[in-house]
């Protein structure tokens, strides 16, 4: 379900909340929460509308800046938003303030999975020199013996990775390092 959020910072901004709701409404916004409030103010509707969110609803705003002025509310709001298993959509994107807004997010985000990628190497990195990180264990690998048998017994590439629960791909890398001889079919199965 798209939910909408308007906000004016002033009451005598009654034209930019009505431009708001008729374009919320045209984008298919089937609820729409609106108010009249500065945005360094309480926004009761905007904790509302995040309260209403479910999973896979999206909430809809026309301006990023109708959704918060500073990075930390716009990021903590994001956060209740993605809790929530929902997601955000902002319909001014082709101005120049929208792709402004855009870009810098996006290279926020950017920025952050560098550093969580970062952190998760060094953090692999140090596990691996005090002999507590050996990696993911070889499934397929482990389980040749039986993919060797299942092979020789007739049953084909495909139907052993179905049985074993290993990628067919995995079952042809044995096949071909153990020199096995491997039954193709070419029939979806």
């Amino acid at each position: 379900m798209q939910i909408g959020y308007a906000r004016t910072s002033t009451l005598d901004q009654v034209a930019g909340l009505e431009t708001q709701r008729r374009d919320l409404e045209a984008v298919g916004c089937e609820k729409i929460f609106s108010e009249q409030v500065s945005s360094v103010a309480e926004c009761g509707q905007l904790a509302a509308a995040l309260d209403y969110l479910r999973v896979g609803d999206v909430l809809t705003v026309t301006k990023l800046d109708r959704l918060a002025r500073l990075v930390r509310d716009l990021l903590d709001i994001v956060d209740q938003i993605e809790s929530k298993k929902a997601g955000l959509r902002i319909l001014d994107t082709t101005t120049p303030t929208g792709k402004l807004m855009l870009q810098v997010l996006g290279a926020v985000a950017e920025f952050e999975r560098s550093m969580m990628l970062e952190r998760q190497r060094e953090g692999i990195a140090k596990a691996k020199s005090q002999g507590k990180y050996k990696g993911r264990k070889p499934t397929a690998r482990a389980k040749s013996g039986e993919v060797q048998e299942m092979l020789e017994a007739g049953v084909t590439p495909t139907e052993v990775a179905r049985k074993l629960g290993v990628g067919r791909s995995s079952v042809y890398r044995i096949v071909a390092e153990k020199g096995l001889k491997a039954q193709r079919t070419y029939a979806r199965s």
